[in-house]
């Protein structure tokens, strides 16, 4: 399998991967999942969302109706996008959060694309789903911040969501295309810089919804692992927002692993209808960005 593929894939499937096997242990505390599963290591489903095994959430649904509207387009169309959440939230989706419905449902009253800057969107929710842009964007460094940003703010407009959501892209983009954990570092350093709010050594231990408290388990886990399974077990094993920790763990780690170092147990139980969808996703958006 070419490299570029296999890790923009790895990435892809790494972010399904994470939010199946977190969603298990969603709202838990670290020591509820130890007391009930010891280590919570295998995607079995349940959770309070009651899943099937390998059924996924609202990370990797937005991802894919965000890869649906760039493809559909044949690249960016933020109104593009925005229909396309609405056709998700219509679809009636597993889960969804709040902010995101929020900024849904502001589009389809106001048909904006963006609200007003709001203390309330400081969640994980825009980050989530940056995946199909990055690859989308792979060779135009400027598109892919700016695309980042669009998608962002039609259910987040928040500065540190912003931030993290840009930090984020240009990491998963560093390891797709060959570059390391090292170049990855720098970019997490330029990001406690301009937020010192970021700052996840020593760990502060909070893994909420919070895009703050996201990062720092993402990042911590991330720089701390050397394999896709322990970067994305530590992660989701933190609970609490564990879908989405592990779906943002699991994207980097896939970029940086790539899809062959994703254990065959964990991809033989995902949703055979997500794989096949992510893989196709993967060929489009990667000609996309050529």
């Amino acid at each position: 399998m070419d490299r570029l593929f296999d890790h923009a894939l790895g990435a892809y499937l790494g972010l399904a991967i994470g939010d199946a096997l977190g969603a298990t242990v969603e709202f838990m505390l670290p020591r509820e999942i130890a007391h009930q599963y010891g280590v919570h290591k295998e995607i079995i489903g349940g959770g309070w969302l009651k899943l099937e095994a390998g059924q996924v959430t609202d990370d990797t649904e937005m991802s894919l109706a965000l890869g649906r509207a760039l493809l559909a387009a044949n690249g960016w169309n933020g109104r593009v996008v925005a229909e396309a959440f609405v056709a998700w939230l219509k679809s009636g989706p597993v889960d969804i959060g709040n902010t995101c419905r929020r900024g849904i449902r502001r589009y389809m009253l106001e048909g904006t694309l963006s609200g007003p800057v709001n203390n309330g969107d400081g969640g994980n929710g825009a980050a989530m789903r940056i995946l199909p842009v990055v690859l989308a964007t792979l060779n135009d460094k400027k598109a892919l911040r700016a695309q980042i940003i669009e998608q962002c703010h039609i259910t987040h407009n928040h500065p540190l969501s912003d931030a993290a959501s840009l930090a984020l892209g240009e990491m998963t983009l560093i390891l797709i295309k060959g570059g390391d954990v090292k170049t990855c570092r720098t970019v997490a350093n330029e990001l406690l810089a301009g937020h010192p709010e970021f700052r996840f050594s020593p760990y502060p231990g909070r893994a909420s919804g919070y895009i703050v408290d996201t990062m720092q388990t993402v990042l911590h886990h991330f720089f701390r692992t050397d394999s896709f399974e322990s970067c994305v077990v530590d992660a989701v094993n933190r609970g609490e927002d564990a879908d989405t920790t592990g779906a943002i763990a699991g994207m980097l780690a896939g970029a940086l692993y790539g899809a062959n170092a994703i254990p065959k147990r964990w991809l033989d139980r995902l949703d055979s209808q997500i794989s096949s969808e992510i893989e196709k996703q993967v060929e489009g958006l990667l000609r996309l960005s050529l």
